[in-house]
């Protein structure tokens, strides 16, 4: 791996850099080089092309476009077939986010996805096939400038590291490796360079040694994550131990949560792990966008701050600006204790308390709660 192999002590972060998108409308992303953390969710469901037209066109364009204002850069689909390539290749030319193929046990949908606008495929060594079909989609990618990622997951590992694994001669972590550093020297071999690696499993012990391992090995973009991770809190829950380890080692240079939940939810929940990174000492992660924070409730409560925080919270999220939005129930979490929040609501009575900086600037009737924040949140 003579080109792809890390030179000296050089900061992990500081890897090559790949760059996704950045042609005729479609938004440019650079991933690596000490670049900020790149956010990637998946999306839930089949598309067909009915998604693509009158209404459903519009509301699918605008979930897309949501994601991307709440910090989402990348977003991939599963691409099970030609039709799905098709129709991927569509919504490509309606977007300007970023948007990846992810493509399983057929070369010829990524060749066909090539074809398109979509900015980026994700093959998995394990199904995609013979070196010579990976020769046709990397010759392919090459001459559209397309980058390719490199997916290796602990559940679809080449056949002869299976049976090593199952069989006890290898554990899962130095499986996950050597199936990477195969398809590096492949991609090295022709001449392929726009790489970006992942290796998943759903064990956050064998995720964060195999992306150690790799680190130290390769100056290749990492795409880290713990798959299958679960549902909304187990999800968050390992994701955010898994992914909190490596990034404060400057590991990692796009992330997904992988939750069964919804995408703003895995967008969320990276913003908050990078976050809490930013917050860590010592570490070059910045924290990106608004900072939401609100209190759990409790018997004290004269204002719903579940309900409100719901309704709130995938506004407050596409905020750009690196703000912090306090929610709290009552005067005991109000103004004093987010007094640092550069805006706030909370209850107090029967009364609902707008403030900033620990001042209280409106006092209102919670029926009229969501149109006064929302002219405070305009004025910020």
């Amino acid at each position: 791996m003579k080109g792809f192999r890390r030179n000296g002590n050089v900061n992990k972060q500081r890897s090559n850099t790949t760059t996704i998108g950045g042609f005729d409308h479609i938004q440019a992303v650079t991933v690596g080089g000490g670049f900020p953390v790149v956010i990637q969710t998946m999306w839930k469901d089949r598309l067909s092309f009915a998604d693509l037209e009158g209404p459903l066109g519009e509301d699918t364009c605008f979930r897309i476009n949501r994601l991307r204002d709440m910090g989402c850069g990348l977003l991939r689909f599963a691409v099970p077939d030609l039709e799905a390539a098709e129709i991927l290749g569509n919504l490509a030319s309606r977007v300007s986010l970023p948007l990846v193929a992810d493509i399983h046990f057929d070369y010829r949908i990524a060749l066909r996805c090539l074809d398109f606008g979509i900015a980026k495929i994700r093959i998995n060594p394990g199904n995609i096939g013979n070196r010579a079909n990976i020769e046709k989609v990397l010759s392919k990618a090459a001459s559209k400038s397309r980058p390719l990622r490199i997916g290796v997951n602990a559940g679809s590992l080449p056949l002869d590291l299976r049976r090593s694994v199952e069989e006890g001669r290898t554990d899962r972590t130095e499986a996950l490796v050597v199936a990477a550093e195969r398809e590096l020297a492949l991609f090295e071999e022709f001449g392929f360079s726009q790489v970006i690696l992942s290796m998943k499993a759903s064990s956050i012990a064998d995720t964060i040694k195999a992306n150690r391992i790799l680190a130290d090995r390769t100056d290749v973009p990492l795409h880290i994550g713990v798959t299958e991770a679960g549902p909304l809190i187990a999800g968050v829950v390992r994701n955010a131990v898994g992914l909190h380890a490596l990034l404060s080692e400057g590991i990692g240079d796009t992330i997904r949560v992988s939750l069964s939940d919804t995408m703003e939810n895995e967008v969320i929940a990276a913003r908050e792990i990078l976050g809490a990174v930013a917050d860590s000492p010592g570490n070059e992660v910045k924290r990106q966008g608004a900072a939401v924070i609100s209190c759990p409730r409790c018997g004290r409560n004269s204002f719903d701050t579940h309900a409100f925080t719901q309704r709130w919270q995938n506004v407050l999220y596409t905020i750009q600006k690196p703000i912090t939005i306090a929610i709290m129930g009552c005067a005991v979490n109000g103004p004093e204790e987010a007094r640092y929040a550069d805006l706030g609501i909370t209850g107090a009575g029967s009364k609902v308390l707008l403030f900033c900086h620990g001042k209280v600037i409106k006092t209102i009737d919670a029926s009229e709660a969501d149109a006064a924040f929302a002219e405070a949140l305009e004025n910020l």
